[in-house]
């Protein structure tokens, strides 16, 4: 159904078929438009990478914020985290395959900023 505003006979409004719960749009939005989680998932698209060296690559994210949302990319099943037996332990995390759909939205994302204006400081 769609959700669309009605004007009855003496002018009041109202909602038709308004969403229960979140859409389609809202629903994607909350796994994967979170900040720094599309950098996250572009940047394991060519392998698997170790924590460290993901931070590295994601200038301005604190260690925790990337913790968090590895974590949370896990929990929706868009990355594995494998812990290598080596000494010292290391910690690398992959891209699923059910991760791999998400990188189509996120490079439309990038095409699509990329045609916008440079941002000014104050936006």
């Amino acid at each position: 159904m769609r959700a669309r505003i009605e004007t009855d006979s003496a002018g009041r409004r109202r909602v038709r078929d308004a969403c229960v719960e979140p859409c389609a749009i809202e629903r994607g939005m909350r796994i994967i438009g979170g900040k720094w989680t599309g950098s996250i998932l572009w940047h394991l698209k060519d392998g698997p990478v170790r924590f460290n060296d993901l931070s590295r690559m994601i200038g301005g994210a604190s260690k925790k914020m990337i913790t968090e949302r590895l974590r949370h990319l896990q929990t929706q099943g868009l990355v594995r985290r494998e812990v290598m037996d080596t000494a010292p332990v290391s910690v690398h995390y992959e891209i699923t395959a059910r991760g791999r759909t998400a990188l189509r939205v996120l490079d439309e994302l990038r095409l699509w900023s990329e045609t916008l204006p440079p941002q000014r400081p104050d936006d």
